[in-house]
């Protein structure tokens, strides 16, 4: 049965479960408001930063968000981090990232605690630590972040910074494929088809290949053609009574984000 591919700073072998960067130029968002007092007069300053980056003028990015970070906000502290991380208008300096996102994931930012998360795992900037990168997964795992609460199930999978619990993994891949991740959903289908953290069932394996090669794409990530050659391995050692079976959860399949957290 094929695994999910790897990919973060690149695509590895085919032998891991598969997980993501968050390497992303962020807006200000709703999270923002709640957790930081608003900075009305930086609001123009950020905004015209995102603009710059937008078009390619990483120096007047660079030159706009700088003070913002300096002066806390952990927005631009997180899009600093980013752009060093990136070599975007500066060399690209993986200690410089990782302490302006320490400095963001200091003030809540799920963003920035995740990426700080991915340089302890990878040992970028810092050295490798996969204890203290499920701490920062974890933060943002629990506040309901699904490419965390897979990536925690990965870490858990393969007892990187935690002891191999295949049971725990499976919960932390059943929250985030239950929101429709679809990474998630081939991971949970490489459990059920292999029979790790819970009893092999080729039923349930192939509804959550199908549902991760086919749909729940609101996050926009996946890799449908690998859930798909997934599927129909298990596909082969099923009865078409089993199928059927597993079609009809297919199509009964509703996303849930309640039960996230």
């Amino acid at each position: 049965m094929r695994t999910v591919v790897e990919e973060a700073l690149g695509r590895a072998a085919e032998a891991k479960l598969r997980r993501r960067a968050v390497f992303a130029f962020v807006m200000l968002g709703a999270w923002l408001a709640a957790a930081i007092p608003a900075r009305p007069a930086a609001a123009g300053p950020f905004d015209d930063a995102i603009s710059a980056h937008e078009r390619g003028d990483y120096a007047a990015a660079l030159r706009l968000l700088r003070p913002l970070a300096e002066q806390g906000n952990a927005c631009a502290q997180f899009n600093l981090g980013f752009m060093y991380a990136n070599g975007e208008g500066v060399p690209q300096d993986y200690a410089a990232a990782l302490k302006w996102y320490r400095r963001s994931a200091d003030q809540f930012n799920p963003d920035a605690q995740y990426n700080l998360g991915f340089l302890y795992d990878k040992g970028l900037g810092v050295p490798q630590d996969y204890a203290e990168a499920v701490k920062w997964y974890r933060r943002v795992a629990d506040r309901g972040n699904a490419n965390a609460q897979n990536t925690l199930g990965i870490m858990y999978s393969e007892g990187r910074g935690v002891p191999q619990d295949h049971a725990e993994a499976m919960k932390w891949f059943r929250r985030a494929a239950d929101q429709g991740y679809a990474d998630a959903q081939n991971n949970l289908g490489v459990m059920y088809a292999s029979g790790q953290g819970v009893p092999q069932d080729f039923v349930q394996a192939y509804r959550w290949y199908s549902l991760a090669a086919t749909g729940s794409k609101s996050f926009g990530v996946g890799d449908g053609e690998l859930a798909v050659r997934n599927r129909d391995d298990v596909a082969a050692k099923m009865t078409p009574a089993q199928i059927k079976e597993a079609q009809k959860l297919v199509r009964d399949w509703k996303p849930n984000t309640k039960g996230a957290k």
